[in-house]
């Protein structure tokens, strides 16, 4: 049987977490701190070929009009609002778990890009950027010349 020492402090740690988390879940419950109320902001995936940079940002129920796409200085930035949805008198929301409110998203793009090319399309609630790359970022292959030997010049 091994000997484990016993640290105080990572169990205190572990209380306050879950203390936390009761408050959280209670607070959001009692409709004080409404879970929609908070700040979000889209989830994104970034991928990279030789040529572009594609983005996509996971955007639904926000009109294309009502989103703001900017390059600048080596930066996309993404900014719009997603808009919460007015009560009316004969409804009442009874729970409300999706965020809501003004987002911005800002990434830093390591590799020159060609500005006036970008494009952007909105389908199915997913914001898709394509960013093609200035020519001097794109990838250059160079051919090995092969040479004869060199003689010896001192014989």
């Amino acid at each position: 049987m091994s000997i484990v020492r016993w640290d105080p402090f990572a169990d205190m740690a572990q209380l306050r977490e879950q203390v936390n988390k009761l408050f959280e879940q209670s607070i959001a419950q009692n409709g004080r701190e409404p879970v929609a109320m908070r700040s979000w902001a889209p989830l994104v995936d970034i991928a990279e070929t030789a040529d572009t940079i594609m983005v996509h940002a996971e955007l639904p129920g926000i009109k294309p009009e009502e989103i703001t796409i900017e390059v600048e200085g080596g930066m996309l930035t993404i900014r719009g609002e997603r808009k919460i949805e007015k009560e009316t008198k004969d409804k009442q929301f009874v729970r409300v778990e999706r965020a809501y409110g003004s987002f911005q998203r800002s990434f830093n793009l390591a590799v020159p890009i060609k500005q006036s090319n970008v494009k952007a399309a909105y389908r199915n609630g997913v914001l898709e950027i394509t960013l093609p790359k200035a020519e001097e970022a794109k990838p250059k292959q160079i051919t090995i010349e092969v040479q004869n030997e060199i003689e010896d010049k001192t014989k």
